[in-house]
């Protein structure tokens, strides 16, 4: 790549790039014809993160002539074109998996799918359970179990509120001099979030729906920002699904750490946790050694015919 024209993605729109460049300029950039027109997986052959080349004409226009290998990225499947993937990020440090208790409702299986997709390019995913300050006495409990459950096979947790200000600090901590993707289901509270470790950003917000508890998309396009206190973060559209992709389903067990670790103890070496005689991992979840609900979220991911389809 040409050293001088060298820089990172930073917005990207769909079909226009915001590129900063290594001096530090900003250029509103297209894509090369050969990237565009050739058979991808993915519905967008560029992504937020991505280190590119940049072609500058004389008539002014900047292209994107060159993409960079990637040492990583967040890949979901597509909800609009079934046989395709959305590259949500590449080139992170971690993940930040930002869920509520209530308002809306956390949902686990969205929680590992995230958290599956994560481990398979070994990302790093810390797990934010935000809006601590609307949780009664009967929530307590849920938040617990949820933090017990991802404590014990190694995701760091951080319980968070803008309005009290719990868990900022540590938020902020695990931010600092780090590139870190901040995604989430529409409505728990991201860009609230980030406008408050990071003020001046005005990141637009929207109140969670009462009428069905869900939350509205107000980032549109995934987008870098650069924090005061040291490291960058993109902030991505909030999802109401998150479908995984880009790795055969037989392989699904070793991106779960609790099933991962007992492998080996498995009688068959291609078993797959379902119904295998002398299973390690079906011996554990009976003694309480693996949440239920994890496994359970392992099962609708292996069976479910959509996600099968998305191995392929």
């Amino acid at each position: 790549m040409d050293e001088k024209q060298r820089g990172i993605v930073i917005k990207s729109t769909g079909s226009r790039y915001k590129v900063r460049l290594l001096s530090g300029e900003i250029l509103d950039c297209t894509l090369k014809g050969r990237y565009r027109n050739r058979k991808i997986k993915t519905t967008n052959p560029v992504t937020v993160g991505d280190e590119v080349s940049v072609q500058s004409k004389a008539s002014g226009e900047h292209i994107i002539a060159e993409i960079a290998d990637r040492r990583n990225y967040l890949v979901r499947k597509s909800s609009k074109l079934s046989k395709q993937y959305h590259l949500v990020a590449a080139n992170v440090d971690q993940i930040m998996l930002v869920t509520t208790i209530v308002k809306p409702k956390m949902v686990l299986g969205f929680i590992d799918r995230v958290m599956v997709s994560a481990e398979a390019y070994g990302i790093p995913v810390i797990l934010v359970i935000n809006k601590f300050d609307l949780l009664g006495e009967k929530h307590l409990s849920k938040l617990a179990e949820t933090v017990s459950i991802y404590e014990e096979i190694g995701y760091a947790c951080i319980v968070t509120s803008t309005v009290t200000g719990e868990g900022m600090e540590e938020v902020k901590s695990a931010l600092t001099k780090k590139r870190t993707v901040i995604t989430g289901q529409s409505g728990v509270g991201k860009s609230t979030l980030i406008n408050t470790l990071q003020p001046g950003l005005d990141i637009k917000t929207a109140e969670v729906s009462l009428s069905n508890d869900k939350g509205r998309h107000t980032t549109t396009f995934a987008e870098m920002h650069a924090l005061d206190f040291g490291g960058e973060i993109i902030d991505t559209p909030g999802v109401r699904s998150f479908g995984i992709a880009d790795f055969k389903r037989e392989h699904l067990g070793h991106y779960f750490p609790e099933m991962r670790d007992l492998m080996g103890a498995c009688k068959f070496n291609n078993c797959v946790h379902v119904n295998e005689p002398g299973c390690a991992v079906k011996a554990a979840l009976e003694a309480g050694d693996i949440a239920p609900q994890r496994y359970f979220n392992y099962l609708e991911m292996y069976e479910n015919e959509n996600v099968e389809k998305a191995y392929k």
